[in-house]
């Protein structure tokens, strides 16, 4: 036990030097939860430092993604990727150890973490992929999958909407190998916990069907550690509350001025003092072989599994062959897909995405997603495929509830697990409740696919608040996020395609009215994001450039135009992908000499100007409007041929 402790000691130390000699970081949460990772990593985790990708390896979130300097720290004591340079260049540019856990910078990352309580959602997604894995491929004798998915939170975590919506639906699903780790130190950044809440957390969870264990001494290794060992044995998914003292054993120890505290050299030297270290920047044979045995047996694990899988595949050889070809994205044949639907052009585009995402599945044995309770709506179901519950793990759908932001969180983390493929849907106006995950899905290059319907006031009676205008440039906005908005099926499959074959988050904003079939619609010309639909002319006098539903209003608008003037007409589906293009392709499909360039889309994205240059204009809506028949609507915003003809004659002038 002394061997623990000392190599605890170090920990601390080596967390709180690394925050020093960065200049800023969180001392208060590195030092409090310390013994809690410790704990874990020694006796609990079950990883292999020289392979982070092991397929059946634990899955560790450390959604308080500030305690990045403790999470480094013991990455670099176990083994990981991570040298005490590494340490020494913490929040330095281009380091493997920026401020909070990123993605494919550090090895041993599972997720981006920072923003509070989307790591609590992304660590059920993993959970529930763990589910589908261990159903799927376990037999008698063989337990391929069977790894646990840890989350560490704090007390901010757990107040955040994300969070609640999240672990409701966790308690619900029975995620047994879901374990909360709960840092309780009582104290925010403001001052006290109860400044803000006062709820008994253990009551709340354990009425969400969770399992409850309290840990009265988070700075005690036994005890953590032990109740951990407990957790595991568990049938419902579980919280260990440890009561722990943000800041130990400095001065500032148990105030909320230890949150982001910043040891001066002075009081660094006297803290690693108290602790008996007496080095700088340094892990001692023996603290560094009582971790490294943690690590050999990790690296043992792995191989006892890559042994048990040798002799899986002679035992069951098409479940092996299964497993082998379940993330197989190259298989995908697209123009089996496009056949397959072109009897549906002509209707909705949601509608159209159903039968898509249908025929992916077929394909797809990794696909699953599903909507915040609104299936029926935005028809983004899988059909004959069962809903996915306690009882049932094999069910491709996922019914979320009412819980955007949680779904979409959750479904990153699916994604996360391995290479499945996940899609959540909900309508377009109540994206803005799922945006911060998909931020981070766009932070972490996480190729997953949102539908969201009824893409514009054409919704009609349900009101403003249900008529998106201004969501989809908000989606635009987001880097690293594409958004497709398609005008039929084949504009829809290039979206499909981008998302998986390009590895990057796609939106897809889809309409609730029918959209009429249209001439000259190409796939190929919309994997590159927009593309000539009618080319008239080498130097016509106007462009029309539309997305979606409006892709039809400008072709009709430009069969009159076309009595007085040269008129090209563009489909652009996704800005972002057009953007991604050579100059010469997009000089070519959006000619900027022309006497006037006019984009054409019921939102107001101002995203627009961006491309259609010098003598480009947006006819747009920039007021919410009233409840009322979608088509009416659409009239009274503007939207129809004798208005946006009057529009271009003034501009023209």
């Amino acid at each position: 036990m002394k061997i623990v402790q000392k190599a605890i000691n170090y920990l601390k130390a080596l967390s709180a030097e690394t925050i020093t000699n960065a200049g800023s970081g969180h001392l208060g949460i590195s030092l409090g939860a310390s013994t809690i990772l410790f704990s874990l990593f020694k006796d609990h985790y079950n990883f292999d430092a020289s392979d982070t990708d092991f397929l059946n390896r634990d899955r560790l979130v450390l959604s308080a993604g500030h305690a990045g300097a403790l999470y480094y720290s013991l990455l670099s004591m176990f083994g990981f990727n991570v040298s005490l340079q590494d340490l020494k260049d913490f929040r330095k540019f281009g380091s493997k150890t920026p401020g909070h856990p990123e993605y494919r910078v550090t090895e041993g990352v599972e997720v981006s973490t920072g923003p509070l309580g989307q790591g609590v959602a992304n660590a059920v997604g993993l959970a529930i992929a763990e589910t589908i894995m261990e159903e799927r491929f376990n037999t008698v004798g063989f337990e391929m999958f069977n790894n646990y998915t840890y989350c560490f939170v704090g007390d901010g975590c757990l107040m955040e909407g994300v969070a609640q919506e999240a672990v409701s639906l966790a308690g619900n699903l029975k995620l047994k190998k879901l374990i909360l780790l709960y840092d309780s130190n009582s104290v925010t950044i403001d001052g006290s916990l109860a400044l803000a809440n006062r709820e008994n957390v253990a009551k709340k969870f354990s009425a969400m069907g969770w399992n409850v264990i309290k840990v009265f001494n988070g700075n005690s290794y036994s005890s953590c550690t032990s109740a951990i060992k407990k957790a595991k044995k568990s049938k419902k998914p579980t919280i260990i509350i440890f009561n722990t003292t943000i800041g130990i054993g400095t001065q500032k120890e148990g105030t909320s001025a230890a949150h982001s505290n910043v040891l001066s050299k002075e009081e660094l030297a006297s803290f690693k003092e108290a602790l008996k270290v007496k080095e700088s920047f340094f892990i001692p044979s023996d603290v560094r072989e009582l971790c490294m045995a943690s690590t050999r047996h990790g690296k043992l694990n792995h191989e006892k599994w890559n042994q048990n899988l040798a002799m899986y595949s002679s035992t069951h050889p098409e479940l092996y062959k299964s497993l082998m070809s379940f993330f197989d994205r190259k298989k995908i044949n697209y123009e089996r897909i496009l056949k397959n639907i072109a009897k549906y052009d002509g209707t909705s585009t949601r509608k159209v995405n159903h039968y898509a995402l249908n025929e992916l599945a077929y394909q797809c044995p990794q696909l699953v997603g599903g909507t915040a309770d609104l299936a029926p709506s935005t028809m983004a179901y899988i059909d004959n495929a069962g809903n996915f519950s306690s009882g049932y793990r094999r069910g491709k759908n996922i019914h979320f509830g009412v819980r955007e932001h949680a779904m979409s969180a959750i479904v990153n983390g699916i994604s996360l697990y391995e290479d499945f493929l996940t899609f959540d849907s909900t309508f377009m106006a109540f994206a803005n409740y799922s945006i911060p995950a998909i931020r981070m899905r766009a932070l972490m290059n996480t190729p997953v696919m949102s539908f969201f319907t009824h893409d514009s006031v054409a919704v009609g009676e349900d009101g403003a608040s249900h008529q998106p205008i201004e969501q989809i440039g908000q989606l635009r906005s987001i880097i690293g996020n594409y958004v497709y908005r398609p005008c039929d099926y084949k504009e829809l499959v290039a979206g499909y395609r981008t998302c998986i074959n390009d590895y990057v988050p796609v939106v897809f904003a889809l309409s609730r009215q029918e959209i009429p079939h249209i001439d000259g619609t190409s796939f190929e010309g919309a994997l590159q994001g927009g593309y000539l639909l009618e080319n008239n002319s080498q130097k016509p006098d106007i462009v029309l450039v539309a997305s979606g539903a409006e892709v039809e209003l400008a072709v009709k608008v430009a069969k009159e135009l076309k009595k007085k003037f040269e008129v090209n007409v563009v489909s652009m589906p996704s800005i972002e992908v057009f953007e991604k293009q050579s100059i010469n392709y997009k000089n070519k499909i959006i000619n900027k000499d022309a006497k006037l360039v006019l984009s054409i889309e019921a939102s107001n994205d101002t995203k627009w100007l961006k491309v259609l240059g010098k003598n480009g204009v947006s006819f747009t809506i920039e007021n919410y409007m009233s409840s009322g028949n979608g088509k009416v609507v659409l009239d009274k915003a503007g939207f129809n041929v004798k208005n946006i003809l009057k529009f271009i004659e003034t501009k023209l002038k």
